[in-house]
C-alpha cells in the first residue's frame, strides 16, 4: 500500500509545487497516511483544508484502504 501512497502523491506533487510547497510520506499504517507539509505548505493557513478537502480526498479515490491523512510535524 506504501508503494501506491506514494505513486499517487507523486501525481498531487506538481500541483503542491507550483505554490511553493511540496509533500512528503513519512509512514503509512493500517489505512493511516503520515506525510509532512513542506515549504510554503508548511506554514499556509489553507493547509488543514488542502490535506481534507485535497490530499486526503485524492488519497481515498486512488489507493483503496486509505481512512485517514495526518500531517506530523518534525
Amino acid at each position: 500500500m506504501k508503494e501506491q501512497v506514494q505513486a499517487a502523491l507523486e501525481k498531487l506533487r506538481p500541483m503542491l509545487q507550483a505554490d511553493g510547497g511540496d509533500i512528503e510520506l513519512v509512514d503509512v499504517t493500517d489505512g493511516k497516511v503520515q506525510v509532512k507539509l513542506r515549504g510554503a505548505c508548511a506554514g499556509c493557513p489553507g493547509a488543514q483544508m488542502t490535506m481534507k478537502m485535497g490530499v486526503e480526498r485524492f488519497l481515498k479515490e486512488k489507493v483503496a484502504g486509505i481512512t485517514e491523512v495526518i500531517a506530523v510535524n518534525f
